[in-house]
């Protein structure tokens, strides 16, 4: 049965990177196609990840070998996809510098957005329901504010397809619904929202602590995508973060947070560093 539920996520991820819903002659299209080449460069070399975690790449293949960081083998080559990366450094504490996973994309020279505008847009979801992953999901899924013309049932099986193939929580009850090739959306501004649950929910997290906490991303372009699930990521390992987010629906708070994070990066600022943090930098 498990077999099954993996092969049938594996192919659902796969029709949705290749899948483009087509509108009317009248509207435009709902869900854009990921290009061939972003999603060739999507993918990190062992020698990449390498740099990204501040290690020798000795120590990657280790990880790939005995600590499942998920890896493809391509003509003798380890082919990691950059958001597999984010999520299993982030859920074992591995503090990563965003700017490691910026995307040179030379058909998207739109600026990038803040994490903390992108969360203005997307909001903050206060007593979410659900008493499951799935039940969950669905509410998240009816929060984004889709278009019209999407069919989130369709959102929410490629979100239960994600979570089949490995859980999306990071640990310290978070979560961050995700597929592995981007969710793109026709969008005037990308939005990542926060949905703060009413009860716990078991995700099948690293730690064995139930999610309360859900982040999901919404963009138009995978560079956009890609660095805001960084940044996020990064904002994660933070403990001013994990602190506020420990009291549900403290809109300004959170905000005000964020912005304090984001305008650290970059500064030399000593980052507050939670326990397993494996490897220590400056912000």
């Amino acid at each position: 049965m498990r077999f099954f539920y993996t092969t049938y996520a594996k192919n659902m991820v796969y029709f949705f990177s290749k899948w483009r819903l087509l509108a009317s002659d009248t509207a435009e299209t709902m869900l854009l196609r990921i290009t061939e080449r972003q999603l060739s460069a999507m993918q990190f070399k062992a020698s990449d990840a390498a740099q990204a975690l501040h290690v020798d790449e000795k120590t990657v293949l280790r990880w790939i070998r005995n600590d499942k960081l998920p890896a493809e083998q391509i003509r003798g080559d380890y082919h990691i996809n950059r958001v597999d990366l984010l999520e299993w450094a982030t859920e074992r504490g591995i503090k990563v510098e965003p700017a490691i996973f910026e995307l040179d994309d030379s058909d998207d020279t739109r600026p990038l957005p803040l994490l903390s505008q992108a969360l203005e847009a997307g909001g903050i979801h206060c007593n979410v329901e659900g008493s499951d992953v799935q039940s969950v999901l669905q509410q998240v899924v009816d929060l984004l504010n889709l278009p019209e013309e999407l069919d989130p049932d369709f959102v929410l099986q490629v979100l239960l397809a994600r979570e089949a193939m490995g859980t999306t929580a990071v640990g310290d009850g978070i979560a961050i619904p995700h597929v592995r090739n981007p969710l793109l959306l026709r969008l005037p501004v990308p939005r990542v929202s926060l949905c703060f649950l009413a009860q716990p929910v078991d995700f099948g997290a690293l730690d064995g602590k139930p999610v309360q906490t859900l982040f999901t991303i919404t963009s138009p372009t995978v560079r956009t995508h890609l660095h805001l699930l960084s940044k996020l990521a990064y904002a994660l390992r933070d403990d001013r973060l994990r602190q506020v987010l420990k009291t549900p629906c403290q809109r300004e708070q959170i905000l005000a947070t964020l912005r304090q994070i984001e305008s650290d990066i970059g500064k030399g600022t000593p980052c507050a560093t939670g326990p397993g943090q494996l490897i220590h930098h400056f912000c």
